[in-house]
């Protein structure tokens, strides 16, 4: 069995103080601690952007202090809003019209995630896009006159979705922070030597099997509530 380094240790007890739980997501009793989706944001800029997901609000910080919230569509259970702590890498006009007027791209290592208008302002307030953040046309314009590139944006909520269901079972061809999270806890035990970009790959199956071996679970390569258990993920 392999067993950490003092630094893999310090780097976990580091990452679970980092965890900033959102005021809207507190109450998750069945979670345990968890390591921060990556990558993880300094703090910097005059500006900031938070997103909480459950309230569909997108609020603008300056120095802080709130400057203006807006009222977003965020993903549906199959296709959630990536949480984590991100930066916007990109900013285009007109990209169609499911876009809107504005994008701002986000630097989310597993997909294509933004911030854009909308020709469904049905939508705004809802849960019913593919994980993208949607706003008015209007607002969005606004917010991508006032933000400049590398502003950190802050998406609230666990890693391992909602605290009334299990996480998914994980396997080869998943993307998302829940992969990233899994790659991030076997790369801290030693397991897992590639990138935690939240890409379930080959590398990562090898790693998984070799931790199931270890801790005598079914060395399927799958990631299961078992699995999340001896991760430390579930308690």
């Amino acid at each position: 069995m392999r067993y950490p380094s003092i630094r893999s240790l310090a780097l976990r007890v580091a990452a679970s103080i980092l965890l900033v739980p959102s005021i809207a997501e507190a109450s998750y009793q069945h979670f345990a601690y968890a390591n921060p989706s990556l990558p993880i944001v300094d703090e910097q800029g005059i500006y900031s952007i938070e997103v909480y997901p459950r309230q569909h609000k997108l609020i603008v910080k300056k120095h802080g202090q709130v400057l203006k919230t807006f009222s977003v569509a965020v993903g549906d259970p199959s296709t959630p809003t990536p949480v984590g702590e991100y930066r916007i890498i990109y900013k285009g006009e007109n990209w169609g019209p499911s876009f809107g007027p504005r994008w701002l791209g986000l630097n989310v290592p597993w997909g294509v995630y933004g911030i854009h208008g909308t020709n469904k302002p049905h939508s705004i307030g809802q849960h019913l896009s593919h994980g993208c953040i949607r706003m008015y046309n209007k607002d969005v314009t606004e917010l991508y006159g006032v933000v400049p590139l590398g502003t950190k944006v802050s998406i609230h909520g666990h890693v391992l979705g909602h605290p009334s269901h299990d996480p998914r079972n994980l396997a080869e061809g998943d993307v998302g922070g829940d992969v990233q999270l899994i790659q991030s806890r076997l790369k801290n035990a030693g397991y897992f030597q590639g990138s935690c970009d939240g890409k379930f790959r080959s590398s990562t199956t090898s790693a998984l099997k070799e931790f199931q071996r270890d801790h005598h679970l079914p060395p399927n390569g799958i990631v299961t509530k078992k699995v999340y258990f001896a991760l430390g993920l579930l308690e």
